[in-house]
């Protein structure tokens, strides 16, 4: 096998070229990779024409159908049977007994062996055979191993690989059947899984994801297991993220007829996490070695697929399988989607609401007004239903859009389905009630009113270059709030991102109200709530380390995926009924007539009540920055009412050791920037004063808009129609904040919906001259070449007056 390379490709097949570059090549350099001996696609082709087999394959598969799943059946088990029991040429039987003894001299008598198959077209782009044939693990002795090898080869003709290749159209005796057999790693007696050095859903780069079960790894290939699963950042080499799996069953090792069998996993090790910190970040950094070799070799970024295994007897890592990711290494990530409904139509909607998306779909309706019900949702359905909160979020994740009767465009529903790429339409008043289940209806939140229609309605799909788009002198960056969404949308065109919402990292990675967790006294005064909490922090020593670190992982995935550009995290904004809704939330916090403008923001940070609380939330920060490395994250300290508040936040934050590190007006752009959002009028009136505490502005459109105007921003039909951000009075705070803030020099940003939702507001800012815009990341491809042609009308209207 060491006499293997990607040069060999064609003679041993994909894995085993793989193994012996990396054995070659990564192994001097520190990467333990498991030995062993390939029999090749010669030795494949010699064992078929000395036993006069190849005759046979071919008059077996002559004129096969394989949609006649019976006839596929019967002639792929004839064949497999035909090479099982058939024996080696006896040239070919010597040089295996020859190579399985130089086997046993380096790792011991009857060495425990796993046998693959690498076919000569797998691993190829475009046709990626992996899991289409058989391996075979725990094979000890010469006997055992010449029977696991014919298997192998047997494997070349199951069901999946014959339909396969007749999908692929390749000839089933062009292709031959290298067999790999490479000494075991006593992974049973520890874990094993599977690495990416990508992010496997968006493609992004700049990660190393990790998976790992207890056992041998093939639980993980079959789906049997959740593992546990783990992000690296390649720059820093920092852990950002670590989920716990649910691991109850595990592969080892047996004796007799079957080499390994399935048992259960002890109750203490399901709550373990498969790896320590050092070790994942030890196959990160062999990933990330892989990789590069990888993309020398091809000359050109080649994403890697890897499987590792832990030695359960010497506690070592190896790497037993590379190959190239084939899913998104050539993927185009400069075009960007534009959907328009389909013209001539003269259908009226069912029901009008805001919409959120800018995209249209269309499906059969699903009615649901309790998550209880959930479980009758079925994938690319339409959910229509009063409101939704985090519980709804697997089924959000299936939908093909969604349409409520409450909230607004900054409600759960609207945030997560934007951030999901999705259609939402909130608001609608009516929705459960005129649309029935099972109803055919088209979403279209293309228009800033959403309208849903009866009927699948023709629709077209624009697609834009990203390549080809002017960039403004405005800073476009984008509103962030769930992190599993930040990878997918760092790909359109972006200076950042304006706002990062804690709240939703909260609500769906925690899921806890933090006073619950550190509250000493919950596990024997409520012990409901204790159990629910013990069950959510399995895996941590303590619910105060679950809370930081898992809050960290949220906000370094959006770091992460903008890096080195700026983030500004918000601290959690929650209002008192949202924090009520997390597990022990109704102990800790009050009931308010009217929580949007009750205790919330600036006023719980310093307050007995929040203050051990807003400590953890500063020491996932101090994580992010410090011990992760993303000096790219700011922080903002929402709703604060009043320049005494602001001093008593930054104080608070300094206590728990975040703080500035250089003088104020350092231009040293790495150092810990604290930025204030404007969105109360007392902000505005009082700018100066709230400057000398904080390094720029944010302003809040949203919640400014409402506490001028005094309409709730989640206001229904009877409101909504009065007044928005476009008011005069909104405009004119807005002016007034910018105007404040380019006099003093200090950073000065919007991060509301308005300039998302009302491109004539967009305008406005741009000739108020703001330094940047916070968009939704679905309005930021037309907004920035708005922006970009309302520049170029200012500048050739400055040239006329000059001249």
């Amino acid at each position: 096998m060491s006499s293997c390379g990607i040069q060999d490709v064609g003679e041993v097949g994909g894995k085993n070229a793989s193994l012996g570059e990396m054995i070659q090549h990564l192994e001097p350099r520190g990467i333990r990779v498991p030995h062993g001996f390939v029999v090749t696609a010669t030795g494949y082709r010699h064992f078929l024409k000395e036993t006069r087999l190849a005759g046979f394959v071919e008059d077996a598969l002559r004129g096969l159908d394989t949609k006649n799943l019976d006839e596929l059946n019967r002639r792929g088990k004839l064949i497999r049977e035909k090479i099982r029991a058939a024996s080696f040429p006896g040239d070919l039987k010597q040089e295996i007994a020859v190579a399985y003894k130089d086997l046993e001299k380096r790792y011991g008598k009857a060495a425990d062996v796993a046998v693959r198959s690498s076919a000569t077209a797998e691993d190829l782009p475009g046709a990626s055979f992996a899991g289409e044939h058989e391996t075979y693990l725990n094979i000890r002795g010469e006997g055992a191993v010449l029977r696991a090898i014919r298997s192998a080869m047997a494997s070349l003709f199951t069901d999946r690989a014959i339909s396969y290749r007749v999908d692929k159209g390749f000839d089933h005796l062009s292709i031959a059947l290298s067999v790999g057999v490479q000494k075991m790693v006593r992974s049973d007696l520890a874990s094993s899984g599977v690495m990416f050095t990508l992010d496997t859903e968006s493609g992004f780069p700049g990660v190393v994801v990790i998976n790992g079960a207890w056992g041998l790894g093939e639980m993980i290939v079959q789906g049997e297991v959740t593992p546990d699963e783990f992000l690296v950042f390649k720059k820093t080499g920092a852990l950002i993220s670590k989920k716990l799996g649910a691991k109850k069953r595990k592969m080892i090792y047996s004796s007799g007829a079957h080499p390994t069998k399935i048992v259960s996993v002890n109750a203490q090790d399901e709550c373990q996490f498969v790896l320590r910190e050092e070790e994942i970040r030890k196959l990160a950094q062999w990933g990330m070695q892989i990789e590069e070799h990888y993309s020398k070799r091809n000359k050109k970024w080649t994403p890697m697929d890897i499987e590792w295994a832990k030695d359960g007897k010497t506690g070592e890592l190896f790497i037993v399988q590379a190959r190239p990711e084939t899913i998104h290494a050539d993927r185009d990530f400069t075009r960007v989607k534009e959907y328009r409904l389909g013209d001539g139509h003269s259908a009226k909607p069912i029901v009008i609401g805001a919409s959120v998306g800018s995209k249209i779909a269309a499906g059969k309706a699903r009615v649901i007004l309790d998550v209880k019900n959930v479980r009758q949702f079925k994938a690319g359905e339409v959910l229509v239903t009063d409101m939704t909160d985090p519980d709804w979020e697997p089924i959000m994740k299936i939908a093909a859009a969604i349409v409520t009767d409450k909230g607004g465009r900054t409600s759960h529903a609207a945030i997560v389905s934007r951030e999901l790429g999705i259609p939402c339409i909130v608001g609608t008043e009516a929705a459960t009630r005129k649309i029935k289940t099972g109803e055919k209806v088209t979403v279209d939140a293309s228009a800033s009113e959403g309208s849903v229609y009866r009927g699948m309605i023709p629709f077209k799909i624009v697609e834009h270059d990203t390549k080809k788009i002017q960039k403004p002198q405005t800073h476009i960056m984008m509103n962030i709030a769930t992190p599993d969404t930040a990878f997918e949308k760092s790909f359109l065109p972006n200076d950042g991102v304006g706002l990062a919402r804690e709240e939703f990292i909260i609500a769906s990675n925690i899921g806890i109200h933090p006073m619950a967790l550190l509250d000493k006294k919950i596990k024997t005064e409520q012990p409901a709530v204790w159990r629910k909490i013990e069950e959510r922090i399995a895996g941590w020593k303590d619910g105060e380390t679950f809370y930081v670190d898992n809050l960290a992982y949220g906000i370094a995935k959006i770091g992460a995926a903008f890096y080195p550009k700026p983030v500004i995290v918000r601290f959690s904004d929650f209002k008192t009924n949202e924090y009520r809704t997390l597990v022990g939330g109704d102990l800790y916090e009050p009931e308010e007539e009217n929580p949007m403008i009750g205790w919330r923001g600036a006023s719980r940070y310093y307050h007995s009540g929040f203050a051990p609380a807003f400590a953890l939330e500063c020491r996932a920060i101090k994580k992010v920055r410090e011990d992760m490395g993303f000096e790219n994250v700011a922080v903002m300290i929402p709703f604060c009412r009043t320049v005494d508040e602001g001093k008593k936040v930054v104080a608070m934050m300094a206590k728990n050791g975040l703080r500035r590190k250089t003088p104020r007006n350092s231009p040293k752009s790495n150092d810990l920037k604290i930025f204030a959002m404007a969105e109360i009028p007392s902000n505005v009136v009082l700018a100066d004063k709230f400057l000398d505490v904080f390094d720029g502005m944010s302003i809040g459109s949203n919640d400014l808009a409402q506490l001028t105007l005094g309409i709730d921003r989640d206001a229904g039909s009877r409101l909504r129609g009065i007044a928005d951000e476009r008011d005069l009075a909104v405009r004119d705070l807005v002016a007034q904040v910018i105007k404040a803030c380019k006099r003093r020099k200090k950073y000065v940003g919007i991060c509301g919906d308005a300039p998302s939702t009302f491109p004539d507001f967009a305008e406005f800012l741009i000739e108020q001259g703001i330094e940047s815009m916070s968009l939704n990341p679905d309005i930021v491809v037309p907004t920035s070449q708005m922006v970009w042609k309302k520049e170029q009308e200012l500048k050739r209207k400055s040239n006329k007056l000059r001249s």
